[in-house]
């Protein structure tokens, strides 16, 4: 009997519902997890996620792999919010660049310090699972990831070596050694992002929005991270502007630019 009552969800409660059961899996199936914090959009979005998904506390702890050269907004956002939102934060710390390896370009040398520091805090913290809040339309190597995505003894991601995943049953039995990372916005868009942060009200970090007729679309390390040319000020403006250009939402990553091959090196090794 139809009673006049509309059950059919919007496409952001569909994508809101599945990150959600994501989540509770994994805090069902690890012992010891923790969340990374990026400070940006999608890590936001994520622990938005997972403050609704825990009725408004989250029961592990943030995990922010700190190169010491983040935008001074994005350090004042995480020193603001991890207060509001009554987060337990670990800070783990990066090695210094004459470390990394030195067959990798500047930039990609740069950002594998935070693939080596988050190596370190993994071994540290005892972490057997790991939430990251990466996306498949971000960047081609992201395609192949899993939701429940396994990494070796060492950190290591091997792309050809992926678990199937049917009817969103997650395996979660892996070799004692590795740790798994769970991607709860796996399915999630740039787009659905921003109209996600609109609906919910998210707080966004300045940079996002233009400024002097440029913008960044994706944050990471102060020194090797561009602005892209844009006029939208606002969230409905970014959205609307997502409708239409052609900019790859990593075109202000210097790394991304320096090879064919770089970025899926770094993931290879254990990059977020």
């Amino acid at each position: 009997m139809n009673i006049g009552i509309d059950h059919q969800m919007s496409d952001l409660d569909q994508l809101e519902s599945k990150s959600i059961y994501i989540l509770r899996e994994a805090f069902h199936s690890f012992e010891k997890l923790g969340l990374l914090w990026s400070l940006g959009k999608d890590s936001n979005v994520m622990i938005w996620l997972c403050r609704k998904a825990f009725f408004g506390y989250i029961p592990f702890p943030c995990v922010h792999v700190d190169t010491g050269k983040k935008f001074k907004e994005m350090y004042d956002f995480r020193d603001k919010y991890s207060k509001e939102w009554n987060l337990k934060m670990i800070t783990g710390n990066c090695p210094p660049v004459e470390e990394m390896d030195a067959s990798f370009p500047p930039a990609a040398r740069s950002a594998a310090r935070k693939t080596a520091g988050l190596k370190a805090l993994v071994e540290r913290e005892g972490f057997t699972g790991l939430i990251a809040g990466i996306r498949r339309d971000e960047e081609g190597t992201r395609s192949k990831e899993r939701v429940f995505s396994p990494r070796g003894k060492t950190g290591r991601w091997n792309s050809s070596d992926q678990p199937p995943e049917f009817w969103d049953q997650f395996n979660s039995d892996f070799p004692p050694g590795c740790h798994v990372r769970i991607h709860p916005l796996l399915h999630w868009t740039e787009k659905d992002i921003w109209r996600y942060t609109l609906r919910e009200k998210i707080p966004v970090i300045p940079l996002y929005f233009s400024k002097g007729g440029k913008r960044y679309r994706s944050l990471g390390d102060e020194d090797i991270t561009s602005p892209v040319k844009s006029n939208a000020k606002t969230i409905p403006e970014i959205i609307k502007e997502l409708e239409t250009t052609r900019v790859a939402e990593r075109s202000g990553r210097a790394m991304d630019h320096e090879g064919e091959d770089v970025f899926e090196r770094l993931r290879a090794e254990g990059y977020m």
